[in-house]
């Protein structure tokens, strides 16, 4: 399916939940001098104007980074990029995880990332431009399983469907099962919504049997409008990085207090 836009979602607070805990694990990579690869399979445009009649629609953005910026120091990545973000396209802009991943990276590492929405793609291609990303108009897993092992071989791939596609939460652990045999020293980072339906749950009894050392940590939080089906944001981390437990853990309780 070709529909699912972020444009819609882009600031609400499941991306505050991934997006801060990406950039930390990405500054905490770059602090030895040793180069990485980052491949993402579903990067969407990298740049969100949170003034646009679709994220005004839903108005996730005011119940998301609105609130939640003040959460973050101002030397934590996540909000330095906001920063970043903000001085060079204008205070309602707002980094996907491309720019974010773009931005805390260095001329010596590899950036893959994939989309395969047209439009998407395009917005893609030329929000990127100014960084030496390898853009791919293809199916995200399909370039995961021909670029994994990277070279290099160390470093990060966020995996980050709209799960529009309902068979995604079975297929998504043969893929991961199949990455990380090829890829075993990768850092794999898998996005999931959770919802109240509960579609998430037999997927991630699939994961955690199959790597039970990963780090899984979920946020909960109100629906955006009454009726939204998304009540919190998870991420399953295989190979976390030292420190990310405890990064989550703090950022954790600032979701508390919503």
């Amino acid at each position: 399916m070709l529909s699912y836009q972020h444009i819609y979602h882009a600031g609400n607070l499941a991306d505050v939940h991934k997006h801060s805990l990406l950039s930390w694990m990405l500054d905490y990579l770059t602090v030895k001098d040793k180069p990485l690869s980052y491949i993402e399979t579903h990067a969407g445009r990298a740049i969100y104007d949170l003034t646009d009649a679709a994220a005004l629609k839903t108005g996730e953005a005011a119940q998301g980074i609105e609130k939640a910026r003040k959460w973050f120091s101002d030397s934590h990545p996540y909000a330095r990029i906001l920063a970043q973000t903000i001085a060079q396209d204008g205070s309602n802009s707002y980094p996907g995880s491309p720019l974010l991943a773009a931005s805390l990276l260095r001329p010596t590492d590899s950036i893959h990332l994939a989309e395969l929405h047209p439009q998407e793609h395009a917005a893609l291609t030329l929000a990127m431009s100014p960084y030496p990303a390898k853009i791919h108009l293809r199916d995200g897993f399909e370039m995961a399983h021909t670029l994994t092992p990277p070279t290099p071989r160390r470093g990060l791939m966020l995996i980050d469907p709209s799960y529009e596609i309902k068979d995604d939460y079975t297929t998504i652990p043969r893929h991961i099962a199949q990455i990380t045999r090829a890829w075993n020293v990768g850092i794999i980072v898998l996005w999931y919504p959770i919802l109240t339906n509960k579609a998430h749950v037999p997927m991630l009894s699939t994961l955690q049997a199959s790597h039970p050392q990963a780090l899984q940590h979920e946020v909960t939080f109100p629906p955006a409008r009454p009726g939204h089906g998304m009540v919190g944001s998870g991420l399953f981390v295989i190979n976390p990085p030292y420190g990310l437990e405890a990064e989550a853990k703090t950022l954790a309780k600032k979701f508390n207090t919503l």
